[in-house]
């Protein structure tokens, strides 16, 4: 995987947690719940803006939704799609991840 990028160890992360990057100028963000990670572009899909106030604290009090901090939308950690909120039935913009010896490895970052 030549175009694979390390983004972090597994351990970075709490479980369930949530952290947030930049890489090659994208604000990235990932989420863990156990040994399933996802990572997202930090973009919530109703105003294009950062999910978060605080660093790193994407989710919300339960520890199971990604929440955007500006208007309390929610959104599945495992899909992206947003259940609660103004943009209800949108999705965060998945990027695609694997976990590899303890690593967390971005497998390709889109443009833009």
């Amino acid at each position: 995987m030549s175009n694979a990028i390390a983004l972090c160890r597994l351990d970075e992360l709490e479980d369930p947690g949530s952290k947030g990057f930049e890489v090659r100028g994208q604000r990235l963000f990932a989420v863990r719940q156990g040994q399933q990670v996802h990572v997202y572009r930090n973009s919530c899909p109703h105003r294009g803006i950062p999910l978060e106030w605080v660093p790193d604290q994407f989710l919300d009090r339960s520890g199971r939704l990604i929440q955007c901090a500006s208007h309390g939308a929610l959104f599945l950690p495992e899909s992206g799609e947003c259940v609660a909120g103004p943009c209800s039935g949108a999705s965060l913009t998945p990027i695609p991840c694997h976990l590899a010896d303890g690593q967390l490895w971005l497998s390709a970052l889109p443009q833009g």
